[in-house]
């Protein structure tokens, strides 16, 4: 008589109830489960062939595979009776009475209930067993993985922040030699210093818009370095826009008209107030205007202005500008990057600005919105909530 290799103090928790049961007895004592078919259910491991489940033919036989082979190397069937329950199985199947091979054997007399039971069940605990050794392999894979990415997150920040105190300090090392300059160009150009002739003073205007440009470049590096590090810090109140507006439209009107582009504005009656941060909220504008105006080719246009709607007031600034291909427009965001990275791109800058610009935006709990059109132009648009009628200005 064939018999599971199982002893008396190997003790199971049957997976229906709890309760210990031995894994020798196929229906467990305490709540008459199934233990074959509890033990694979419960741990959702392999699925029930749909064609049994309809037909009713709910079995532990339908969890084994290749049971046939299995009973064999235990020898408790022969070779040839397993042929025959397979041609039976065949004929069976022909006539629309499909028979699964245990019940094949059954029916042949090739083994007992009693054999059949105590051979799926074994074989369904060993493969639980299998299957539990493989989920606390795939759980300390699990585990040692996570430790690594841990491991490099903390490796990735730690450069993160070197790369930032890096930036920040280059930027302040430079901020000072710049300084000088911009003082000496100054006191030359007034002939403080002396006497200047004509060509000289064009030569100082030239050294003035450079020295200016990377006056303005490195305050960015220094404003991107402490943002990079947290230091974003927002005093938001009420701001009153049209007070942003006459900071901001005079300049850059001015830009423009040197530039030879034709300058919009769209600012409705009765704007109200918002909430914001009165320091960067004109930042934000001025950066979205000068890249506006610096990707827009001579003859276009570009327009800023603002909507009123439910309990928001929508900023917009718009180019007629070289547009961005929409599957680009998420690399403008990036920092230390530009659309046209090559070394002969026609337009300067460290690709700061809008990585910036977007962080003091998502500052303020709002979101910056691109639409754009390569060759047609460019809309940058965000907004901001009208101030409370109780809020101190």
């Amino acid at each position: 008589m064939f018999r599971p290799r199982y002893a008396m103090k190997n003790l199971i928790s049957c997976p229906n109830c709890g309760k210990l049961i031995d894994p020798r007895i196929p229906i467990c004592r305490h709540c008459n489960a199934n233990l074959a078919l509890a033990a694979i259910l419960a741990e959702k491991k392999m699925t029930i062939p749909p064609v049994e489940l309809l037909k009713g033919q709910l079995s532990p036989e339908v969890l084994v595979p290749r049971l046939g082979d299995y009973l064999i190397e235990k020898e408790v069937l022969r070779k040839e009776d397993l042929q025959r329950a397979l041609r039976y199985q065949e004929e069976m199947q022909a006539k629309g009475q499909p028979k699964l091979i245990g019940q094949a054997l059954l029916e042949l007399g090739a083994i007992s209930r009693e054999v059949l039971d105590q051979a799926i069940t074994e074989q369904i605990f060993q493969l639980q067993s299998a299957l539990q050794r493989a989920n606390e392999k795939l759980e300390a894979r699990v585990r040692e993985r996570t430790l690594e990415l841990e491991n490099a997150l903390n490796r990735l920040s730690e450069l993160s922040q070197l790369k930032s105190n890096f930036i920040a300090n280059i930027s302040h090392e430079l901020r000072t030699p710049l300084t000088h300059l911009r003082g000496y160009l100054d006191l030359l150009m007034d002939t403080t210093l002396g006497p200047v002739n004509n060509q000289q003073v064009d030569a100082l205007s030239v050294m003035l818009k450079a020295e200016d440009r990377l006056e303005r470049l490195i305050e960015n590096l220094i404003r991107f370095s402490d943002f990079s590090r947290g230091s974003l810090d927002l005093q938001l109140e009420s701001v009153d826009l049209l007070d942003v507006f006459m900071e901001i439209v005079p300049v850059a009107e001015q830009k423009c008209g040197e530039k030879g582009l034709v300058f919009h504005t769209k600012i409705p009656q009765g704007l109200p107030s918002v909430k914001a941060d009165k320091q960067k909220l004109p930042w934000i504008l001025n950066h979205l205007l000068d890249n506006a105006i610096k990707f827009t080719p001579e003859g276009g246009s570009v327009h800023v202005g603002a909507s009123i709607e439910t309990g928001i007031v929508k900023l917009y600034v718009a180019d007629t500008g070289i547009g961005i291909a929409v599957n680009q427009i998420d690399e403008i965001f990036e920092p230390f990057h530009q659309v046209d990275g090559s070394s002969t791109r026609r337009y300067g800058g460290t690709g700061l600005g809008l990585a910036m610009v977007r962080q003091v935006v998502e500052a303020h709990g709002s979101n910056i919105v691109v639409r754009s059109k390569k060759g047609k132009g460019s809309y940058f648009e965000f907004s901001l909530p009208i101030a409370d009628a109780g809020l101190e200005r």
